[in-house]
């Protein structure tokens, strides 16, 4: 079957999950829990810093143009019907896709049961991954060239009969919130929030960054993305967040609220292209209505809204005792079984999304309890997913290093 022209968004409601601690996850100090799984995935990988969770890309090569390139022209390209695709999916960073070892992905798709790639548009340094014709991103210098030519790389995939998927970021970008501060989130005294990676964040409450985000959209869905998948549809989780005013938008607006009508609005204003939205989101938020205000993810409300939503189920970012396994690294069936049990219970009676996880395909050697993850492990995963009763998943790994499955 060849996807010709239909693309589905994904919202991506990264859910590197704020760290449960039990079931239920009631906890009386989530936030700074989360903090502290923030601080401790970062990891480094054969010298490459990966940071685990909201997917964060590995930069493995970074071209240098020698000159300014010419913006790669938008084509136009007229929707059509599209039957929704069981996609079985993996991770590409834009220099992986626009590298030599785009074969090897390629040959593993057409050697296993992977059909599909969630590749990066726009990844969460705020860097658009090809020359895109779009005068914002040209302003602020966030076109980069990892991918020369995406209009062929997409021809070429989709001659092979793969499902692509264009992650796009959404609110943390630093270019965009250093070249237009009066995007950024500030703080109570004026100057501009930085995580603890000093890095900016822009303010989901501003209608201008939606639509910056919708330009870029409407520009991978002609291109020919099968799906729009938005990552970082969030609040940061930093401890500083405490002191930042987020301005007189919202004054009568929680957190939650902006989300989910940010979600809507992207549905609304894509559907005429005939895509499906999803979006990834924290694994923990299923049930927390905790964790769900301090990043702003309602899941039920959100998946309402879209057509995929995407809860990052990694066991590794799950505190020891979660669902009662004592170190959840140890146990991914368990983990992944009952986060998505909660899931089906979440959503039930109601007319949501699809539900498509993320699964772990890294190793989490920050743990002290932590084990290889290969491929018993993946498919344990796999079969938790199919037992909870979906049928998709798709795979991480920041370095883009995939076990091979039959």
């Amino acid at each position: 079957m060849k996807y010709k022209n239909k693309v589905i968004l994904v919202f991506t409601l990264c859910i590197l999950p704020i760290i449960c601690t039990s079931c239920q996850c009631k906890k009386k100090d989530t936030f700074s829990e989360a903090e502290r799984f923030y601080a401790s995935s970062q990891k480094v990988e054969d010298g490459k810093t990966q940071q685990s969770g909201d997917q964060t890309p590995v930069r493995t090569q970074t071209p240098v143009p020698t000159q300014t390139p010419t913006p790669t022209p938008t084509p136009t390209i007229e929707p059509t019907p599209q039957q929704p695709v069981k996609v079985k999916g993996i991770y590409v960073t834009g220099p992986k896709a626009g590298s030599g070892g785009m074969d090897d992905l390629i040959s593993l798709v057409e050697e296993t049961k992977i059909n599909a790639m969630v590749i990066d548009v726009k990844n969460d340094s705020g860097e658009i991954t090809y020359n895109i014709d779009n005068r914002t991103a040209k302003k602020i210098g966030a076109r980069k060239k990892y991918v020369s030519d995406m209009p062929g790389l997409i021809e070429s995939l989709k001659n092979k009969d793969i499902y692509l998927i264009a992650r796009i970021v959404a609110f943390k970008d630093p270019i965009l919130a250093e070249e237009k501060p009066e995007l950024a989130l500030r703080k109570k005294d004026g100057s501009i929030f930085r995580d603890k990676s000093g890095l900016a964040w822009v303010n989901p409450y501003k209608k201008e960054v939606w639509d910056y985000l919708l330009e870029i959209s409407k520009e991978a869905a002609a291109l020919g993305f099968d799906e729009i998948q938005f990552d970082y549809i969030r609040f940061s989780t930093d401890s500083a967040m405490k002191n930042v005013d987020f301005g007189k938008e919202a004054k009568d607006k929680t957190k939650e609220e902006v989300i989910t009508e940010f979600t809507k609005y992207m549905k609304d204003n894509l559907s005429d292209l005939s895509v499906y939205v999803s979006a990834d989101v924290y694994g923990i938020i299923i049930n927390s209505e905790v964790d769900q205000k301090i990043v702003g993810q309602d899941y039920k409300d959100m998946a309402e809204n879209l057509d995929y939503i995407c809860p990052m189920i990694y066991p590794s970012h799950y505190a020891d005792g979660s669902y009662g396994v004592k170190h959840p690294d140890l146990d991914p069936y368990t983990i992944v079984k009952e986060a998505l049990s909660e899931s089906v219970m979440v959503l039930e009676d109601t007319k949501a999304a699809t539900v498509r996880p993320w699964l772990q395909d890294f190793t989490a050697s920050w743990l002290s309890n932590h084990q290889t993850y290969d491929k018993d492990q993946i498919e344990a995963q796999i079969q938790a997913v199919e037992d909870a009763g979906y049928e998709e998943w798709i795979l991480w790994n920041g370095s883009n290093r995939y076990t091979r499955l039959d």
